[in-house]
């Protein structure tokens, strides 16, 4: 097989863009205060007002003193609020950040997005202070399955938790605080994608240490 004929096989099954993705990390800690990260875009699954993301100071925050959060409270309950960064794509991916429930009386929490194709296609686990749950899910065209089962958990709101995320192939394990909850196979979407943040309708939750690495087989 020529060269120019097998890049042009890894190109079409998305083999070569997840041999060159590299491991990157987001602390936001060189951003503005007030304003979105550079290479991460606000957008949303849904229509109504909402997804308001910008950098805050919290000195509370692991990976440093500002944070990457959904602000808006006044998303309605079918709205997705999604923060993406355009620069990413990852495919097989090792896929780790902490999260802060701040508020919300709809709903509460979020959690990392991956293999986002756009906002209406993605796969997203979610932990939900409010219903006491942690969920895996994929977005289909705008439509939410989940994915599995819900697993009760009791993590408090206002505290800082870590969700991890290894995906390879169609093998999904879903990680909360470090305790592998979830774990199963999907092939919904199978090219690489970028990586991003999520919350539902009024969850104002508060993003950091965000990191992918390419995982291996």
């Amino acid at each position: 097989m020529s060269m120019v004929t097998t890049l042009l096989t890894l190109l079409l099954t998305g083999t070569f863009f997840i041999d060159l993705a590299v491991a990157e990390s987001w602390n936001f800690q060189d951003a503005t205060v007030g304003e979105l990260p550079p290479g991460w875009t606000a957008t949303k699954t849904g229509e109504g007002p909402g997804s308001v993301w910008k950098v805050l100071e919290d000195e509370t925050a692991p990976a440093g003193g500002k944070v990457l959060a959904q602000t808006s409270a006044a998303g309605p309950d079918a709205l997705f609020n999604l923060c993406l960064n355009s620069g990413s794509k990852f495919g097989d991916v090792d896929l780790k950040l902490s999260l802060k429930a701040v508020a919300g009386k709809l709903d509460q929490g979020g959690g990392p997005v991956w293999r986002c194709r756009d906002k209406d296609n993605y796969y997203i686990a979610r932990l939900n202070p409010l219903e006491g749950d942690f969920r895996l899910f994929h977005v289909i065209q705008g439509k939410r399955s989940i994915l599995g089962k819900p697993v009760k958990v009791s993590e408090a709101a206002g505290t800082w938790h870590t969700i991890r995320i290894v995906h390879v192939g169609e093998h999904i394990t879903c990680y909360l605080n470090d305790k592998k909850l979830i774990e199963l196979d999907d092939d919904a979407l199978r090219e690489p994608g970028m990586i991003g943040l999520w919350t539902k309708a009024d969850a104002v939750t508060s993003f950091d240490g965000v990191s992918a690495v390419p995982a291996k087989k």
